[in-house]
This record gives structure tokens, sequence and C-alpha cells, in this order.
């Protein structure tokens, strides 16, 4: 009867994840990975998402700054709203481009190289459903290679 439960229980939150995919908002975002490894969770990479993010004239000064998000023009963007869930920060060392404080984790499996090890002008991309709530889901990794195209990675 409990494996019956928890059987369900998973089956349930597998199918909400697969409708979520289904009817959510879809996009590609350029990432800045970091710490690609922690013994506790396992394999992953950790990925900082890069968003459009128009700073306003009050808000030039500023290095964060409380959003809600949306898909605008295939892209995912952060709208200024004082009661938003997430926080976008300015990234170290840029002038102009703003990243989710909070990191997403993508897991991989031990046997495929880090993705995240990139060659000079190559960018990694993830694709991510955009719920209401809560932060980006990922669904799958990319590379972008120098004046290339998006490439899904196989990572399984």
């Amino acid at each position: 009867m409990l494996a019956a439960a928890h059987v369900l229980i998973v089956s349930v939150l597998g199918g909400q994840l697969l409708y979520d995919r289904v009817r959510l908002p879809r996009v590609w975002v350029q990432t800045v990975p970091y710490d690609p490894d922690l013994p506790i969770r396992g394999r992953y990479l950790s990925l900082r998402l890069l968003v459009s993010f128009d700073a306003g004239a009050g808000e030039k000064d500023v290095n964060w700054r409380s959003v809600h998000l949306a898909v605008q023009d295939g892209q995912l963007t952060a709208i200024s709203d004082a009661h938003g869930r997430r926080n976008v920060v300015r990234e170290r060392g840029s002038t102009g481009r703003w990243v989710l404080a909070e990191p997403v984790a993508y897991f991989i499996a031990e046997h495929v190289p880090d993705p995240s090890r990139l060659k000079r002008g190559d960018e990694l991309w993830v694709e991510c459903t955009i719920p209401k709530s809560g932060p980006p889901r990922p669904i799958r990794v990319g590379l972008k290679s120098a004046g290339g195209t998006l490439e899904p990675l196989d990572l399984d």
C-alpha cells in the first residue's frame, strides 16, 4: 500500500511537470555557468540565467532589483516589480548585463563531459519553462559556437 502511494505521488508530480512543459512559455536563455560539481548533490551544472532588463533612469546605479519574469519577443525578460518573487543582479564585470540572483541546477550524467568548460567564443544556453511562481525550470542545455547556431546537447 505504501509503495503504491509513493508511485502515485511521483506519477502525479511527473505528470504536472510534463503538463507545465506543454502549457507554460518556453525560452532559450544564455547562461553563466559556475560551480559545476557538488559531491552532496551529485553532478550538475549551476547556471545563472542572463535576462533582458531595461534599467530605467532612476535604476542606472542600482546593482540589484526585485522583478517578475516573462517571455517577451522570444527572450526571458525581467520586469521591475517591488513585490516580485525573483531578484536580478548586475553581472560582475559587466556594465549592462543582468542575471537572476538564484541559480538553477541542471543535473548531468557522470559519463558526460562537463559542458560548462567552454572554448573561447562559445556560449552555454538552457531551454527553460517559465512558471508564474517559482524559479525557471531547465529542460535541456545547448551550445552556441562563435558565429554559429544553437545546438542542443545530448547529456543523457
